[in-house]
């Protein structure tokens, strides 16, 4: 057996699935996603986080690096179990079919999930009951913490409330009486977030059970940063960077460059990585452990934090005052492979290292063993020693046509200035001047690279504009909003897939010719 096979797949987040209540879920369309992706020949779906959604309802500024998101409950699974009625589910207004309104969806969605807890827990002891409170003495570590955080948020006034650091000292500060006090007065409300806890992990259980059993493997998304706002800094203050009164004191970004003149103030706090080597990086490991239990693959976003950061001061305005300063290195890794390692010694991770990256990140990624990402967008703007030409990559590598923040492949190449189109096309050897086709010439090259994972965002699969696409970085509105419809796919947009992935030798049955013979 081939201890690394050739894979492709495609990037879809379940929001941007169909459904009836608008946004995509855990429910039938993903299941039925899961099939597409096997008549196509691939095996990898790739995510982006499946936590909960933050500022902009952005996956990436979550108020938890543990809980899943609620509004990915399949609604429909929770009135199969008793819990929600029919004429529940016809209170759905008329959500639009390719975006997300969010000011409608979250309000519909939580009041569903209320009712559905609230029978819930009015009934008798069930077999249900035993799987909650199994449920909550296994995830104890980081499910109390979290219900009581976002109860405590809606006590202080929610999305337009105050942040944590603003509760009354007591609490901020966590002081043991006062959480005492808070989870007595609270306790109603934390026992319905974590019965939303237990849903998601529930149905994406049956879900990620159902990949797998039809040899497609989950590729999971996983933030090196989190949210100031956020259970795992308020319950965990000691790990980051904070001053006396819990605020960052330095925050997250990158500097100045050629894009950007100003750099990119993210405001993550950082972390105080002399902390977490002194408790032997057991927060990392738990987080790399639950990502694990939801994900075959983890893709680590901007993995040159672990070599070194970018730490701007909680005060300026932009990015042009911070410095460079060290990460841990290998050590968070070393850490996460003694307890977390494969049968063969192995992390399954990815690294994101796109962008500026300098020689000594490169080595690191290299020295832990990790894929780096090469995205074809970025492959034709100057010569032939760029490192996104497939030319040159080596087998550790995942090749895409773009990803989340990128254009779709149509839009790219629309906006390209005609110099850069002549690239493209003396590259390929081709001329067409038609997005589509070149979309398609494009996934040809990502799957014929010698990378030795090939992903796809589903926008290109279906060859859209750029109307379609999910994230615009340094905009606000719009984006994560994107959904496709079930009509959109055409019978030929899988068989093509499969075609692409035989002819290219990223399907099963090329890699495993012993069990294609013994059936």
């Amino acid at each position: 057996m081939n201890s690394a096979p050739r894979q492709s797949g495609i990037l879809l987040h379940p929001t941007s699935l169909p459904g009836p209540h608008g946004s995509g879920d855990l429910g039938t369309a993903a299941f039925h996603f899961v099939d597409w992706l096997v008549a196509g020949g691939q095996s990898l779906w790739q995510l982006l986080p499946l936590t909960g959604l933050g500022p902009g309802n952005s996956p990436y500024s979550s108020p938890s690096a543990f809980a899943g998101n609620e509004l990915l409950i399949d609604l429909v699974q929770l009135q199969d179990a008793g819990w929600l009625t029919p004429a529940d589910l016809a209170e759905a207004p008329a959500f639009p079919a390719q975006r997300i309104d969010y000011a409608a969806v979250r309000p519909f969605r939580m009041e569903q999930l209320r009712r559905a807890a609230a029978r819930f827990f009015a009934s008798g002891k069930t077999p249900e009951h035993k799987a909650f409170a199994t449920f909550c003495a296994a995830s104890r570590t980081w499910l109390d913490d979290y219900a009581l955080f976002m109860a405590l948020d809606i006590a202080h006034g929610g999305e337009n409330g105050t942040i944590w650091q603003e509760w009354p000292t007591e609490l901020a500060h966590r002081q043991p009486e006062a959480l005492r006090a808070a989870e007595r007065a609270h306790a109603d409300e934390m026992n319905f977030w974590k019965f939303s806890q237990w849903c998601f992990y529930t149905q994406w259980a049956r879900l990620k059970t159902y990949a797998n059993a039809h040899r497609v493997e989950i590729v999971g998304d996983l933030p090196i940063f989190v949210a100031d706002h956020s259970a795992d800094v308020w319950a965990n203050p000691a790990l980051f960077d904070l001053d006396k009164s819990g605020h960052p004191r330095v925050v997250a970004g990158v500097p100045p460059d050629y894009f950007s003149e100003t750099g990119q103030r993210w405001g993550n706090p950082l972390y105080l990585w002399s902390a977490h080597a002194a408790e032997h990086y057991l927060w990392w490991i738990d987080r790399m452990r639950q990502m694990m239990t939801l994900c075959d693959i983890v893709r680590i976003d901007h993995f040159r934090g672990f070599e070194s950061y970018w730490e701007i001061p909680a005060s300026a305005e932009t990015a042009i005052d911070g410095l460079w300063q060290p990460g841990p290195g290998a050590a968070v890794f070393t850490a996460m492979r003694r307890e977390l390692a494969d049968e063969h010694g192995q992390l399954k991770i990815i690294a994101e290292d796109l962008g500026i990256i300098t020689p000594p990140v490169k080595k690191l990624r290299e020295d832990v063993g990790l894929p780096g990402m090469r995205i074809l967008h970025f492959a034709f703007g100057d010569d032939a020693r760029n490192p996104y030409l497939p030319h040159n990559y080596d087998a550790n590598t995942v090749v895409y046509t773009g990803t989340h923040d990128n254009d779709t492949t149509c839009g790219w190449w629309e906006s390209l200035e005609q110099s850069e189109k002549d690239r493209v096309h003396t590259y390929l050897g081709v001329g067409s001047e038609n997005s589509e086709e070149l979309c398609w010439y494009l996934i040809r090259l990502a799957f014929s690279s010698v990378a030795r994972y090939c992903v796809i965002p589903m926008q290109d699969a279906l060859a859209l504009d750029s109307t379609h696409r999910m994230n615009q970085p340094g905009v606000g509105a719009g984006s994560w909003e994107w959904r496709y419809r079930w009509d959109q796919v055409e019978a030929w947009h899988s068989e093509r897939l499969f075609d692409l992935t035989c002819l290219y030798g990223r399907d099963y049955e090329s890699q495993h010719p012993d069990e294609a013979d013994a059936s």
